[in-house]
């Protein structure tokens, strides 16, 4: 490290201990950030200053994971809030738009339903993907679909929920603004629209609906048998078998619920699974003793994470979706922040909870079937990857046989520079995954260290920029890179590569504009690929978009500079104010024209002053 860097990394010290000594006793998250000012990682605290300078305090062993992330700090950032549910909530935000480095990243392979109970007087209920924030209530998510519609099904028919989109209110039935539909008719509306109901009474039977959407079945089907037997007393028979028929498609769906406890508690049991480098976790739902559904997670790049710290995420990002808390936890190990976890959950349950680690007997034989569960769907998302590792396009596949490559070239980088005579030097890399273009990855570099017209310095930077393993380098390495160039821009960029240890683990050719000749590495002659050849086109594909997007970049910068060089030059004209002038006038030379009259009525005296006399010297009106 030279003197210049060590004196950044001294003034860099100092202020991050600064703000270690100031920081609030309050909840909120914290973000932490690299010398490059990226954020490698976001966390949330209950109190903010303990647990941010715990990680600066001399302890005892930490992971690898922390203990790298720890030498790369050099900044942090935070966000108070009112409490550690917001905390959380912001910290799985951020997680999601930022991606830290050395943030655990839970994913779905799916995005799963929802029921959705809307705000209104006379609520609607309904299946929907989309989370909305206009005051509807939400529950699930629900991963076995045809069982979440027979159980819609079921709320429909007991409880006469009205499926229309009407916006019902006291007014609109007093106006008679709604006529009865078809639904009243047969059977399945109870026609709240023109009053037939009252609010009370179909609310009543929202109540109901939810409890059936919730798994809470048992309740339901006492108040059924007691309502059934009291209309039968009164010898009212026609509402008995009403509630008689009820009861007995109640107790049809539970039979179809599998049980699997016999002490009716509600509990949540979730299942560990870890294979290499991944992991799966699968919560069981159960309600009333049976076993209402299942979700699970998978988590990628997870070697450097304890059991306790996935569990902890997994934890997080289960009960951030769901509104329902159980009364019992169970999982194969404890989190690893155990009483913020039971603190949060107890507030949010509005009663007590317990978190149990179950080491004998039947509780733990649910643990054991869920971590089952979560292994056989890990395995299968490992075969599933291996498939698609294996499949490739036509394209792809005549690329690896006419360059011999020992595997397809799944994934594709290409080069090139573009410039004027050395000026607004620029080069980019396009990336193409199994023969398809993926935007995302493309890259626009603006050459630095090259002041003259210098194809072979400018691919060296390039290609070193690219392939310099740093702490926040997320791309993998392509299977093949391709050299818009000929056999100079070629060498240029293998000699990096090897410079970098590089060279023996990915595959690189030059592509020379004028034969549409193939350069390999240590081989004298070129190679022709057929004209007609699908491989020949993917690489003419990959060449032009590299172009492209190169001239793109280059014009941008040409336009910028002209813009700066021309207008900004001026005293009193701004980037806004020349783009201003710009858009007006269509160019530089109609604003050369413009009179110092004409001007004023667009810019202030002064300025118009500024800009006519830059132009004209310093004549008069």
């Amino acid at each position: 490290m030279n003197e210049k860097n060590k004196h950044t990394a001294n003034i860099q010290a100092e202020a991050l201990n600064d703000k270690l000594k100031n920081l609030p006793k309050q909840p909120g998250i914290y973000q932490f950030k690299n010398s490059l000012g990226k954020i490698i990682y976001v966390g949330k605290a209950i109190n903010l200053r303990n647990r941010v300078r715990s990680y600066f305090q001399k302890r005892g062993p930490v992971d690898a994971k922390t203990k790298a992330m720890l030498t790369k700090i050099t900044d942090v950032e935070i966000i108070v809030t009112d409490s550690e549910a917001e905390a959380l909530i912001l910290e799985d935000t951020l997680i999601k738009r930022l991606k830290p480095r050395y943030n655990i990243m839970l994913r779905d392979d799916k995005t799963y339903p929802y029921v959705k109970i809307t705000n209104e007087d006379y609520p609607r209920i309904s299946i929907t993907r989309r989370i909305i924030r206009d005051g509807s209530k939400y529950i699930g998510p629900f991963t076995e679909v045809r069982k979440m519609r027979d159980m819609m099904k079921l709320v429909r028919t007991l409880f006469y929920i009205r499926s229309c989109d009407f916006n019902i209110t006291t007014e609109t039935i007093r106006n008679n603004k709604h006529k009865i539909c078809l639904d009243y008719h047969i059977n399945k509306c109870q026609a709240p629209c023109v009053g037939y109901v009252g609010k009370q009474e179909y609310n009543e039977g929202i109540k109901s609906a939810i409890q059936i959407i919730n798994g809470k079945t048992d309740e339901l089907e006492k108040q059924f048998t007691e309502k059934m037997k009291h209309y039968s007393e009164l010898m009212e028979f026609e509402k008995a078998a009403q509630f008689r028929n009820k009861l007995l498609l109640l107790r049809n769906y539970n039979e179809s619920q599998k049980i699997v406890t016999p002490d009716l508690i509600d509990r949540d049991v979730l299942g560990l699974a870890r294979i290499d480098d991944s992991a799966c976790t699968l919560i069981l739902k159960i309600r009333d003793g049976k076993l209402i559904g299942n979700r699970h997670f998978i988590i990628s790049n997870t070697l450097e994470h304890s059991d306790e710290k996935i569990i902890q995420s997994s934890l997080e990002k289960w009960y951030m979706e769901n509104d329902f808390v159980p009364k019992e936890i169970f999982l194969p190990n404890a989190p690893e922040e155990q009483d913020f976890i039971t603190d949060l959950l107890a507030r949010k349950r509005g009663k007590s909870l317990k978190i149990i680690v179950p080491k004998l007997g039947d509780k733990k034989k649910l643990v054991n079937i869920a971590s089952i569960n979560a292994e056989y769907i890990l395995r299968e998302y490992h075969l599933a990857l291996s498939k698609k590792e294996q499949t490739a396009s036509r394209a792809v596949l005549s690329l690896q046989r006419d360059l011999r490559l020992p595997k397809p070239p799944l994934r594709i980088e290409c080069f090139d520079n573009s410039h004027i005579q050395g000026s607004d030097y620029v080069s980019s890399m396009v990336v193409f995954i199994d023969g398809r273009p993926k935007k995302a990855y493309y890259r626009k570099y603006k050459i630095k260290t090259v002041g003259q017209n210098d194809d072979f310095a400018a691919m060296r930077e390039v290609v070193r920029r690219r392939y310099t393993k740093t702490d926040d380098e997320k791309d993998k390495l392509p299977d093949l890179i391709i050299i818009d160039g000929g056999k100079g821009q070629l060498s240029s960029a293998v000699n990096i590569l090897e410079e970098l240890g590089l060279f023996d683990k990915v595959k690189i050719i030059g592509l020379a504009k004028r034969l549409e000749e193939v350069f390999i590495p240590g081989e004298k002659e070129s190679l022709l690929l057929p004209r007609v050849s699908g491989s020949l086109r993917l690489i003419q594909h990959l060449r032009d978009e590299a172009h492209r997007f190169a001239i793109t970049y280059h014009r941008e910068l040409r336009k910028k500079r002209t813009l700066q060089t021309e207008l900004t030059d001026i005293a009193g004209v701004g980037t806004k104010t020349a783009k201003k002038l710009l858009v007006r006038f269509g160019s530089l030379k109609k604003i050369k024209q413009l009179t110092l009259q004409e001007l004023k009525k667009e810019l202030n005296a002064q300025t118009a002053e500024n800009v006519f006399n830059y132009f004209h010297g310093d004549a008069n009106e």
